[in-house]
């Protein structure tokens, strides 16, 4: 009878271990779904501004065709991609280039007081602002996934329900992190 009793009370305490890890698990799941969501929607936004920056631009800056072109390129093939890896990468690009189009725009003084212009620079600035918190809320969904799936015991529990590791979000061309050079 008592060995019953324990065997009873050591599968109920399993049983309970591996419901609290397993909602923990879908938990951080949900919260890394939410943060690329976040993400996504400031991607979106910052895509949409980007035609009526060019546009304001375009007037000005008629022999930079090459930087403006470059910018829609990067945009559509932004919208396009559904890997964080790949979006990660092109991000990292457009923003580089948009930094390169408010740096060469520096050379033109009508185009840097023309209100649609600095009205547009502000609000890229606020929104690329939004994108690195939308980030950092994300990779730290990721980070927190991670070591569930990772860490024993709950790496058991992971393994399965087919839990997967996450994708950071990250900027991984070294020369997007660079500061990029403008020459005139």
């Amino acid at each position: 009878m008592t060995a019953t009793v324990i065997i009873l009370i050591v599968f109920s305490l399993l049983a309970i271990f591996v419901i609290a890890t397993y909602n923990k698990l879908v938990r951080l799941r949900n919260m890394l779904e939410e943060g690329w969501s976040g993400i996504d929607v400031q991607l979106k936004r910052r895509a949409n501004l980007i035609p009526n920056l060019l546009e304001t631009v375009k007037g000005y800056m008629g022999h930079e065709r090459e930087l403006l072109s470059k910018v829609t390129e990067l945009r559509a093939q932004s919208m396009k991609a559904r890997e964080v890896s790949e979006k990660g990468r092109l991000e990292g690009l457009l923003s580089r280039s948009l930094a390169n189009i408010f740096a060469v725009a520096e050379g033109y003084p009508d185009l840097k007081a023309n209100q649609n212009f600095s009205e547009l620079q502000t609000e890229l600035s606020d929104l690329e602002e939004q994108i690195q918190m939308a980030r950092r809320y994300y990779n730290g969904t990721v980070r927190n996934l991670n070591i569930q799936v990772e860490s024993f015991p709950s790496n058991i529990v992971a393994g399965l329900f087919n839990f997967t590791k996450g994708e950071f979000f990250e900027i991984e061309d070294p020369a997007a992190r660079a500061v990029p050079e403008v020459k005139f």
